[in-house]
């Protein structure tokens, strides 16, 4: 192979595939987690800043205050030797993903699910969503985790691959901090609604590209041409603008029922009907995941194909 191809594989597609393992062999670290860290120095960031005012202005400069040092620190580390640059891009995308962790916590849900056990897998669902899963049926459990798992693929695995196809480790950390901050000030009520909007508008933005390359990925691996009359008939139907094209294509692809009424932090919420044919059940979690990881695949297969071709 000439040495030019080899500097290619070696600038994105291996580096990505060498994360990708840390994240399979490892996942993410059960004690000292860096994103632990990282909110604690986002809260104290947002007390900080709110002394300023709670207005956009002020969440935008603590959105930049939060997340800028340390990608910029990330990028400077990245510049000044080519080695420590590798292993800093390796390292930084086994941070940013959480595949395994992803699996996991779907598992959790579907053994139980499976088992007739449905109190446990309404338990380990309200571990991983927001909604109240108290009064689920087996189906609606089911739902909820499809839900979760297709989103969170984008979120938790794709977002981070594809700012790193662009810019290397600081970009996956880059993109894994504004998702964290979305998560944490992207709320629409009285405390955030005006503080937390950059970090809301800044994670959607990140989030355009991947959610949509996610859909398409989607798309391509299932029942292709459901997923993509979905994603065109549904996804403008559903509040969030990245959440939608992914959530509709996933549904699609895989051939189940999702969305539909859910009730958050106290109240009905009448989400519009997304995919095609019955309700998800409990052997779909698996097909989800299964998905997603063949996502993965697909996503290094065209970043390596993509690198020789720049650099034939």
């Amino acid at each position: 192979m000439p040495a030019l191809h080899l500097v290619a594989l070696f600038s994105v597609a291996i580096p990505m595939a060498l994360g990708l393992l840390l994240d399979r062999l490892f996942g993410e670290a059960r004690r000292y987690h860096p994103l632990v860290g990282f909110g604690r120095y986002a809260s104290a960031v947002e007390r900080l800043f709110r002394r300023i005012g709670v207005g956009r202005g002020s969440g935008l400069l603590a959105w930049s205050a939060a997340v800028l040092p340390w990608v910029a620190l990330a990028g400077s580390l990245k510049a000044g030797n080519l080695w420590l640059g590798l292993l800093l891009d390796i390292g930084l995308l086994y941070f940013a993903v959480g595949s395994r962790s992803l699996a996991e916590h779907a598992r959790a849900v579907a053994e139980p699910l499976q088992a007739g056990d449905l109190s446990g897998a309404r338990q380990r669902l309200s571990w991983i969503v927001s909604r109240d899963t108290s009064q689920l049926d087996a189906s609606g459990v089911a739902k909820a985790t499809v839900e979760s798992v297709l989103e969170n693929g984008n979120d938790a695995i794709f977002g981070a691959l594809f700012w790193f196809a662009l810019l290397g480790g600081p970009g996956a950390l880059m993109f894994r901090l504004a998702n964290t901050l979305d998560a944490m000030w992207g709320y629409r009520n009285e405390r955030y609604l005006r503080f937390g909007w950059a970090a809301a508008r800044i994670d959607d933005v990140l989030n355009y590209a991947p959610a949509r390359l996610t859909a398409l990925s989607y798309a391509l691996l299932g029942r292709t041409a459901d997923a993509l009359r979905c994603w065109r008939t549904q996804a403008p139907t559903w509040d969030s603008p990245n959440a939608g094209p992914v959530m509709a294509a996933g549904a699609g692809a895989l051939g189940v029922g999702l969305g539909g009424p859910a009730i958050y932090h106290g109240h009905l919420e009448d989400r519009p009907i997304l995919g095609t044919g019955a309700a998800a059940c409990g052997s779909d979690i698996d097909k989800a995941v299964a998905l997603v990881h063949n996502s993965v695949w697909l996503w290094l297969l065209a970043v390596a194909a993509g690198s020789l071709l720049i650099h034939a």
